[in-house]
C-alpha cells in the first residue's frame, strides 16, 4: 500500500464546537469601561449604588485600577449591585457560580437562574449565556433550540457580538431551529467581525477564502481578516494565515518558518488542524524545523484524539510503516483509517479499502466492502480510489 496521507496542508474545516463559544463556556461577563477610583477614595459599599458597585466588582475580578485581584471580594461587590438592581452584576454573579469562582461552589443551575433574571432586565450578555444553556441543555434547562434562537437574537439586536456570532455559526451550520442561509451567517459574522470579535473575523476569512455566504472570493480580504484574528491568539486564524504563508498565497511571500511559527502558536492552543499541520513539518523537516517523526507521531495523535481526519489517516500510515517510534501494527491502522472513513475523509476510505481488497490489518477479505469504499472516495475525487474502482471492475 502507498502512503496515502495528507500531502501537504490542511485547511480549515467548518468550526468545531470547541471552537465555537456556544458550545462550551459561555462567554462571561463585560469587563466596566469606566476607571474605579483607588481603594482609599471609594465609599462605604452600603452608599453605592449599583452601577458603581458593578464597576468595582469588575475591578477586583480582574485586578485591574489600582487594586489587588480578589475574586471573593469581587462575588461581595456583585451581589450587593445584584440586588440593587445591576443586570449586568447578575451576569457577572452567574458566570461566577458557572465557573465555581471567588469561592462559590460550580453551579449551574444558579447560574443559569441569575441568568434569566439578567435576560429578564434586557441584558444582552445574560440573553447570550443564557441562550447557551438551552441550545446545551445545560444549567437544569430542557434543551430549547428555539427558545436559544430568541435569546441570541434579542442579543444581537443590542450588538452584541458574542450573539451575532452564534446567530451567524447557527444559520451556517442550520442550528438552533434555523434553515441553514450561508448569506444571513456571512451577515452576522460581518456584524460580529467588525466590532473586533476574533472567531467572527476567522469565519468571515473562511468565507472570503472559498467564496462562500454570497461573497466574492477574495483571499487578500481572508488574510486581512485572519490577520487581525490571530493578533488577538485566535487559533482558527493562526493556522489558516500559516497556510498562506507555507503556499506563498493572496499576494504573501512563501516564508516556511513563519508558517511553522504560527502552526505552533495555534498548535500550543490545542488546536488539531495546526496540531496536524507543524507535525506534517516535523515529518517533513521543513519550516526551519529538524525532520523528528517522534514529534510528528505526537502532533498526530493529538490532532487525532480530536477526531480530526487527516491526523487520524496519516497515523495510520505511521502505524502500518512502523515510524515515528511506533510499533508496526495494521490493526491500529485500520482503526484509524475507518475512524476517518467514517467522517468521509478519501484518503482513508481508499486505505481502508484497500486494507479489504487485501485482506490487511485484520480484517477479512471483502471485495464488496473494499469496491464501495473505493467509490466513495473517488466520488469526492480522489484519483487513486478511481483508478483501484476500475481496475476491480475490470478484473470481474
Amino acid at each position: 500500500m502507498r502512503s496515502q496521507n495528507h500531502r501537504g496542508f490542511h485547511p480549515l474545516l467548518s468550526l468545531c464546537g470547541a471552537i465555537l463559544i456556544t458550545g462550551s463556556v459561555s462567554s462571561g461577563w463585560v469587563a466596566a469601561q469606566t476607571t474605579p477610583k483607588p481603594p482609599d477614595q471609594e465609599r462605604p459599599a452600603e452608599a453605592e449604588d449599583a452601577d458603581r458597585l458593578f464597576e468595582r466588582a469588575t475591578a477586583y475580578a480582574k485586578g485591574s485600577g489600582g487594586v489587588q485581584k480578589d475574586e471573593r471580594e469581587a462575588v461581595r461587590l456583585y451581589r450587593l449591585a445584584a440586588d440593587r438592581g445591576s443586570s449586568k452584576a447578575q451576569s457577572a454573579l452567574a458566570f461566577f457560580y458557572e465557573q465555581g469562582l471567588g469561592g462559590l461552589d460550580k453551579d449551574e443551575n444558579e447560574a443559569a437562574r441569575r441568568y434569566r433574571l439578567a435576560a429578564d432586565q434586557g441584558d444582552a450578555r445574560g440573553q447570550h449565556n443564557l441562550a447557551v444553556y438551552y441550545e446545551n441543555g445545560r444549567g437544569g434547562l430542557t434543551k430549547n433550540p428555539a427558545e436559544a434562537a430568541r435569546l441570541y437574537r434579542l442579543a444581537a439586536e443590542q450588538g452584541d457580538a458574542h450573539a451575532q456570532y452564534a446567530l451567524g455559526y447557527a444559520y451556517q451550520n442550520g442550528r438552533v431551529g434555523l434553515k441553514a442561509d450561508e448569506s444571513e451567517a456571512a451577515r452576522f459574522y460581518r456584524l460580529a467581525a467588525e466590532q473586533g470579535f476574533a472567531p467572527a473575523q476567522s469565519s468571515l476569512g473562511e468565507f472570503y477564502e472559498r467564496g462562500r455566504g454570497g461573497l466574492h472570493k477574495d483571499e487578500h480580504e481572508a488574510v486581512r481578516l485572519f490577520r487581525l484574528a490571530a493578533e488577538q491568539q485566535e487559533p482558527r486564524a493562526e493556522a489558516e494565515l500559516g497556510v498562506f504563508y507555507a503556499q506563498g498565497a493572496a499576494g504573501l511571500k512563501q516564508d516556511e518558518r513563519e508558517a511553522a511559527r504560527l502552526f505552533r502558536l495555534a498548535a500550543d492552543q490545542g488546536y488539531p488542524n495546526a496540531q496536524y499541520n507543524l507535525g506534517f513539518f516535523y515529518e517533513n523537516g521543513r519550516g526551519g524545523l529538524e525532520k523528528d517523526e517522534r514529534e510528528a507521531v505526537r502532533l498526530m495523535q493529538l490532532a487525532a484524539n480530536q477526531g480530526f481526519p487527516p491526523a487520524q489517516t496519516d497515523l495510520g500510515v505511521f502505524y502500518v510503516q512502523g515510524l515515528g517510534g511506533l510499533k508496526q501494527d495494521e490493526s491500529e491502522a485500520a482503526r484509524l483509517f475507518r475512524l476517518a472513513a467514517d467522517q468521509g475523509y478519501p484518503n482513508a476510505q481508499y486505505n481502508l479499502g484497500f486494507f479489504y481488497e487485501n485482506g490487511a490489518g485484520g480484517l477479512a477479505k471483502d471485495t464488496r466492502e473494499a469496491e464501495r469504499l473505493y467509490r466513495l472516495a473517488a466520488e469526492r475525487g480522489f484519483a487513486d480510489a478511481q483508478a483501484a474502482l476500475a481496475r476491480l471492475r475490470a478484473s470481474r
